[in-house]
């Protein structure tokens, strides 16, 4: 059996530039890390080594690794998740395979693994620790010239590659999810608690349309078809709301993330813990695929951006800002991530904190990560 290997962690600089919510709350419930993971093989460790291996002796395996976790309902789980190491324990290959494997496969997997880890060690440690709430949570690993992006949550990341923007997230909400809470729903209406439906209709269903027939949606269904009203109809939707109004059982607005094992719906016993996912999506970039300049960079950030800010947006503010800066200036990844928090926070005004062009600027924690891609002063 292989031993764990052993791992030794420093920190790097790419700090991330973030500022609390505009009075939403008393706290920062953005968390951040960034750290250069260097692991060194355990002595007694015998993966099928390449003859370049025996000879010069093994080398250590180093990862870079970025994460930003949004936090609701406190900043506990948060905290917890970006200070312990368990993101980062299982995102390594591993050796003495029974299969053919890749090992971006690999890199995948413990990704997954790391995530269902920490949401099961916040569960464990909740009542000792205090750690009150749940946590959207997106990480990137650099390994072997592939950027990782794992996201659960509605945090999001874009690369900007000469003036084009590549998605490497996507939001989970309870409209981008709707077929799988419906499907659990279904599968166990016990969750429910005889007070929601997992049905879909364009709105709220009164006692006086019983009979009548009303358009719905199922969660085997991609569109709209006609059913007759019936009394369990007219029970709450299991999802209500629409855009950024949209909530899981009129209480959370994302279905992706760490913590919530507590939650439940306003004075009663429901648990909506059943219905969020800790799983999360991962996105490979291979490096190597393309040539990059120095103003190629990678973005992430969290909702507080992206609310009030465009992908087109941000790639423009990126573009401007690069262009003041000298390409071999390691700092001009830091002061345009701290450019686009402060468009997007705006200028408090007497209707408020108001973006440039007038508009409602956000007023949630924001924080956000620069990566560059390419070019000078980029040892990755």
């Amino acid at each position: 059996m292989e031993s764990l290997p052993q791992m030794a962690v420093s920190f790097i600089s790419f700090p991330s530039p973030r500022v609390i919510n505009a009075g939403k709350s008393q706290h920062n419930e953005d968390q951040a890390c960034c750290e250069v993971v260097v692991v060194e093989r355990s002595s007694d460790v015998a993966p099928r080594a390449s003859p370049e291996d025996t000879e010069g002796g093994r080398k250590d395996l180093c990862f870079h690794y970025w994460g930003l976790f949004d936090g609701h309902a406190g900043s506990g789980a948060a905290v917890m998740a970006s200070n312990d190491p368990r993101f980062l324990n299982d995102a390594l290959p591993r050796f003495h395979l029974e299969k053919a494997v890749s090992c971006e496969s690999l890199v995948i997997g413990a990704i997954e693994n790391a995530f269902q880890q920490m949401d099961e060690q916040i569960e464990r440690e909740r009542t000792t620790r205090l750690v009150a709430g749940g946590c959207c949570a997106l990480a990137v690993v650099y390994l072997l010239g592939k950027f990782y992006v794992a996201n659960a949550g509605d945090s999001r990341a874009i690369i900007i590659r000469n003036g084009e923007i590549i998605p490497m997230s996507r939001e989970f909400t309870p409209e981008t999810e709707r077929q799988r809470l419906q499907f659990l729903g279904f599968l166990r209406p016990e969750l429910l608690g005889n007070e929601f439906t997992h049905l879909e209709f364009p709105r709220r269903i009164q006692h006086k349309e019983l009979g009548k027939k009303m358009l719905y949606r199922d969660q085997n269904m991609n569109g709209w078809a006609y059913k007759r009203i019936e009394e369990d109809d007219l029970k709450f939707p299991l999802i209500y709301g629409e855009g950024k109004k949209a909530r899981v059982m009129a209480t959370i607005g994302v279905t992706r993330g760490l913590g919530d094992h507590d939650l439940k719906v306003y004075n009663s016993n429901i648990h909506i813990k059943p219905f969020l996912s800790c799983v999360p999506e991962v996105r490979v970039y291979d490096l190597t695929q393309y040539e990059h300049c120095p103003d190629d960079v990678l973005v992430l950030g969290t909702d507080g951006l992206w609310d009030v800010t465009s992908d087109r947006e941000v790639a423009d503010v990126v573009m401007e800002a690069l262009m003041g800066c000298e390409p071999n200036d390691p700092s001009r990844y830091t002061l345009v991530a701290h450019e686009l928090v402060v468009r997007s926070r705006g200028v408090l005004k007497d209707r408020g904190w108001r973006l440039a062009n007038d508009k409602l600027a956000s007023g949630d924690d924001i924080s956000v990560f620069v990566i560059p891609l390419g070019g000078p002063g980029n040892d990755t």
